[in-house]
């Protein structure tokens, strides 16, 4: 069997930017142990799989793999397959469609620009926010002072599909020094709900922008999705801004040369946080797996 292959970068404002993404159209059924092998084989952050759709209803079904496990849910393989969803198998204008992930049903809304796909924008789950931890265990797993930490706002667990620790920095400078101890963090990590730390703080190199963030663990990731999308909640929750209602942008993914610039948007009502976060796509590649 041959299987369509797509290649696309999320969060990019251009090609050869933000997160790279591998998306494979599965109308056979492939098993979960080649999925793996696929996801191993491209050697992205994450592959995903369209498993199945309903092209009346627009809603499209969706797994996601790393090169070692399937996750329930990821921000960039969100846009990045919806984007696939709609220019290859809707080949139509639609404001909207469903993916339906091992998290939930995820909507993404897509905005248009001279008729192709510009800004697409996901709603992901409602925050859930998890403990709090004392600022020097991450001073030391980060290779900080305590000091090099924003102290008005708690290092916490925060998830809306994937738990991260949202890590609230002073300065960018703070944020170019970070050096991981996975070692260290991973033996933190053990009880604990989040695995790794997304780093941010309220200098961005670009006074366009916002935040600056950074996600490292055994690796550098250029673009977070997810983490992202609990920082809009962490944002609104802490009142970071100073206000229950955020419109931001985040950059991410310098240090490693894969600039991206994610949006986020995120309101409190009735004590309910709405998580919505955005970003473009660029389509670098398509062929098939044989």
């Amino acid at each position: 069997m041959k299987y369509p292959l797509y290649i696309v970068d999320v969060f990019a404002e251009a090609k050869y930017e933000g997160n790279q993404l591998a998306v494979v159209l599965d109308e056979v059924g492939l098993e979960t142990e080649m999925m793996q092998k696929i996801a191993r084989e491209m050697h992205f952050s994450e592959t995903t799989f369209i498993t199945g759709y309903d092209l009346k209803k627009k809603t499209f079904k969706v797994r996601i793999f790393t090169p070692e496990s399937e996750l329930p849910f990821a921000g960039h393989p969100t846009l990045g397959t919806a984007y696939i969803a709609q220019k290859e198998l809707l080949k139509e204008k639609v404001e909207k469609l469903t993916l339906e992930m091992k998290a939930g049903l995820i909507p993404v809304q897509i905005y248009y620009e001279g008729g192709e796909p510009d800004v697409l924008w996901m709603k992901q789950l409602n925050p859930v926010f998890g403990e709090t931890h004392p600022v020097e265990a991450f001073a030391e797993m980060l290779g900080l002072t305590p000091e090099d930490f924003d102290m008005e706002y708690p290092i916490q667990e925060v998830s809306t599909g994937v738990y991260f620790y949202m890590v609230p920095l002073k300065t960018r400078a703070a944020l170019k020094r970070v050096k991981v101890d996975v070692e260290k963090l991973t033996e933190y990590s053990k009880g604990k709900k989040a695995g790794w730390p997304f780093m941010f703080c309220r200098e961005p190199e670009d006074p366009s922008n916002h935040i600056k963030a950074r996600m490292i663990g055994g690796w550098e990731d250029p673009a977070t999705g997810s983490a992202n999308g609990c920082l809009t909640g962490y944002l609104v929750k802490h009142r970071y801004f100073g206000d229950s209602k955020i419109d931001v942008r985040v950059e991410q993914g310098a240090e490693i040369n894969r600039p991206s610039i994610l949006y986020l948007k995120g309101e409190e009502k009735e004590d309910e946080i709405s998580v919505e976060v955005g970003g473009k796509v660029a389509y670098v590649a398509k062929g098939e797996l044989v």
